[in-house]
């Protein structure tokens, strides 16, 4: 299984990231044949929430100031609460991501990682899913929100929860496989 051999995706998070929303996204890809790049603002290690807990530590591959978002095929926003509240405070990782959007890259966020594309001021006419308690800040945001397991819009893949991962884990493969999208905002 190789959908994604030669792809490079950016997996950019914080401290405090859920765990299984890093670990089980990135094993996918990795395992269609993906590189997978760990981009934080922090160095070295970066620390996940385990449900209720502090999880295990994870090496971060590249610094947010030396990764260009030219060089990635995706990105991928784990949720979590901590880690999307601090990413969207920061201009540098906004800007990341959005660079995404403006290609036309495919971007995945899961449960509360999307959050921090509402800071991007790209979600004005998509469709989309979240974790509930942010449901009105995505439709504040311009975007029409569904209670599914996973929401995809030319290429902009959610989920709402660990209990979707299975769902967001595929459809993220596909439309990372299938490259670039336009998105054609009809508001």
């Amino acid at each position: 299984m190789s959908k994604l051999k030669g792809k490079k995706i950016a997996l950019i998070t914080e401290n405090g990231f859920e765990e299984v929303e890093f670990t089980s996204p990135k094993s996918a890809l990795e395992e269609q044949g993906a590189l997978v790049e760990v981009i934080s603002p922090n160095e070295g290690m970066i620390k996940s929430w385990d449900k209720t807990d502090w999880g295990k530590d994870f090496k971060v591959d590249k610094h947010l100031q030396e990764a260009n978002p030219e060089d990635y095929d995706a990105v991928l926003i784990p949720g979590g609460v901590l880690n999307p509240d601090k990413l969207r405070t920061n201009e540098d990782a906004v800007a990341f991501i959005k660079h995404f959007f403006s290609l036309g890259k495919p971007v995945a966020s899961i449960c509360h990682g999307p959050q921090v594309l509402i800071e991007t001021g790209e979600l004005a006419g998509r469709k989309m899913t979240s974790f509930p308690s942010i449901k009105q800040d995505i439709i504040n945001a311009g975007a029409e929100w569904f209670d599914k397991e996973c929401v995809c819009d030319q290429g902009l893949v959610t989920s709402r929860s660990p209990k979707d991962l299975e769902a967001f884990n595929q459809k993220m493969v596909e439309e990372i496989a299938e490259g670039k999208h336009e998105f054609q905002n009809s508001h």
